[in-house]
């Protein structure tokens, strides 16, 4: 009896456990939506007042939310392509490595250019502008490099891909249309002179072994849609 009380209150403290362990991976999990919800809603909000900025603002101001938002264009759809490819194309994640190295230094301008927006002293933002704009050519350049060679790889597996299929699709469609009619060998030919049997295996002059022609049956004849009913015959 107390064996059966102690495994009954291990299976009760067991699927609490479960249970806690389930709460705590569904909460994380809300959690990390809620979070990735934030992130998505933020990055547009500063996305859209960037190409507000860029736009409207003159100046300084105007050129450093240029920067910005080209960098970070950039930046999140090579991200994204390489994301996606690597799905499919294992060897993109060498890429990957790259383009996470690529982005520390993506950060750390994208950084520098959104403290240098509240910067009050407008003529040494201005002459730090032509380095900055250099450096966010190169990032982006490097992005960009990485994103297209990304698309014209998974481009050249999928016409690689589409050839080989059409050659298994014209090889198939051959082997449907390749039919071919048996002619049926010819039966021996009746020689009078030598008194042998002719193709239907008739002695010559109806003997013993001539076989009847039965006549066909005219209701075991295919129809045909197109075949014209036969009119009955009438009687005079």
């Amino acid at each position: 009896m107390e064996a059966v009380i102690l495994i009954l209150g291990l299976l009760v403290v067991a699927f609490m456990a479960l249970g806690v362990y389930a709460t705590v991976k569904v909460v994380g999990a809300a959690r990390r939506g809620v979070d990735r919800t934030l992130t998505q809603a933020r990055r547009t909000v500063e996305d859209t007042t960037l190409r507000a900025k860029s736009y409207g603002q003159l100046g300084v101001g105007g050129e450093l939310a240029q920067l910005r938002l080209a960098l970070r264009t950039s930046m999140r759809a090579t991200q994204e392509a390489l994301r996606a490819g690597s799905v499919e194309d294992p060897s993109l994640s060498e890429s990957l490595g790259l383009f996470q190295r690529l982005g520390v230094h993506g950060r750390e301008l994208d950084e520098e250019l959104k403290a240098l927006e509240r910067e009050p002293d407008r003529a040494t933002v201005a002459s730090l502008l032509p380095g900055l704009k250099e450096r966010t050519r190169r990032i982006t350049k490097s992005a960009d490099s990485l994103r297209w060679a990304a698309r014209d790889r998974a481009r050249r597996f999928a016409e690689d891909d589409l050839s080989a299929l059409n050659v298994q699709i014209d090889v198939e469609a051959g082997a449907l249309r390749h039919w071919t009619t048996e002619e049926p060998e010819p039966g021996p030919e009746y020689r009078p002179e030598s008194g042998r049997p002719d193709d239907r295996g008739q002695e010559p002059g109806g003997g013993p072994g001539a076989q009847a022609i039965t006549a066909p049956d005219p209701r075991q004849r295919t129809t045909y849609p197109w075949q014209k009913t036969a009119r009955p015959e009438t009687s005079n």
